[in-house]
């Protein structure tokens, strides 16, 4: 699942990053009003974490902006006021949930599961296509021979595509969702982690395969025979 994190406050915001990581998110990172609300523009997120005192633009100015736009990602609000009116403005604006600092990890990461799933983005602890099952609780591959634990950069790929099964995902695609566009990383990483994939699809004794359609991208295919 990709965040995109708004804190201005460069030390907490890289504490955050560290935990939400620790946790199998994917973070962006930005440090003022304006950047958040280019990057939620131009990118795909699941979730954001945003402050309302920033520089450039405020949090409640970003939430404003991009509801009007039509964008309905859910938003955590992050703040040191504690105001019931801030709380009442940020909640008017379409913020989908308020956190005051300063907060405890497991608040904040329950916070997040539930603004996910009352969106829709997170409905059932597993998901299936065919006869493989994604453990979203033991982050684990289950198959009809036996069962195998993903990484983290693996269960978003695999997750993508049972998410989206009769889809065709580019590799760029992967790349945005869950590198972050602006990712140094090469795009040849998500060969390798799909021929990972494949052999864990193997292993387990699953009839799903990841087909190549090409110069388009990739595709789950279950063999039912």
């Amino acid at each position: 699942m990709r965040l995109l994190l708004a804190e201005d406050e460069k030390s907490l915001s890289n504490v955050l990053v560290t935990i939400l990581k620790h946790n199998n998110y994917t973070v962006d990172a930005v440090y003022n009003g304006q950047d958040a609300l280019d990057y939620l523009e131009t990118g795909v997120y699941d979730a954001v974490i945003l402050d309302v005192m920033m520089p450039k633009l405020d949090g409640f100015s970003v939430l404003k902006t991009i509801r009007e736009r039509g964008n309905k990602v859910p938003v955590l609000m992050l703040t040191a006021k504690s105001d019931v009116d801030d709380k009442v403005t940020g909640l008017d604006n379409g913020a989908d949930d308020y956190l005051t600092k300063p907060f405890v990890t497991k608040e904040l990461l329950a916070r997040l599961r539930s603004i996910t799933r009352r969106t829709g983005e997170v409905q059932d602890n597993a998901v299936s296509f065919g006869d493989v099952k994604l453990d979203r609780t033991s982050f684990e591959l289950v198959g009809p021979k036996s069962k195998v634990l993903l990484t983290a950069k693996e269960f978003q790929i695999m997750e993508m595509f049972v998410k989206n099964p009769t889809a065709i995902i580019s590799a760029e695609t992967f790349m945005d969702k869950i590198w972050g566009f602006d990712s140094e990383t090469e795009i040849n990483v998500v060969w390798t982690y799909l021929s990972y994939l494949r052999k864990k699809l193997a292993l387990i004794g699953s009839k799903v395969t990841i087909k190549a359609v090409r110069n388009v991208g990739y595709t789950l295919e279950w063999k039912n025979a």
